[in-house]
């Protein structure tokens, strides 16, 4: 079954302009781009998307965080995408994520992380409805569908 899923390259990924190389490793994998865009996140956004750490110490700080710089905001689409992207991308800090991983590659710190991929189907439903509208995320086949998932038919 297909699922989709919420992408966000964080501030300091597009700083240190990253966002290409990332792109094309979910790319690589055969996953599939349904919605895509370069934005500055307001304050009561990351605070609406960010809502379940607001008791936490570090909330200030990552609304802050995220606020401070555009991000791209990622919609994809593929067979169990999300535990995908969340082996794509690592453990949450780089120091800790395993080499080959995202943030293994190019994180160093215990504070930015570079992205954020939604982490259960539930999630993943609320975060695209906070960064896109329904108009704005596609339908579409690739050429290469059916040598990606080895499957007929299943995308019309």
């Amino acid at each position: 079954m297909l699922e989709r899923t919420l992408i966000l390259f964080k501030p300091d990924a597009l700083q240190r302009r990253l966002a290409g190389r990332i792109l094309q490793r979910f790319e690589d994998k055969g996953l599939r781009i349904v919605g895509l865009k370069l934005m500055q996140i307001t304050p009561q956004l990351a605070e609406k998307h960010y809502e379940a750490h607001k008791t936490k110490g570090f909330y200030p700080g990552l609304v802050r965080f995220m606020t401070s710089s555009p991000v791209v905001a990622l919609c994809l689409e593929g067979k169990d995408v999300i535990a995908i992207v969340r082996k794509l991308v690592g453990k949450t800090f780089g120091p800790d994520a395993d080499p080959g991983t995202i943030r293994g590659d190019y994180g160093a710190s215990k504070s930015f992380n570079l992205i954020h991929a939604s982490d259960a189907p539930e999630t993943a439903k609320r975060e695209m409805e906070l960064f896109f509208r329904p108009e704005e995320l596609l339908e579409w086949k690739p050429a290469d569908f059916e040598w990606v998932y080895d499957v007929k038919d299943e995308l019309k």
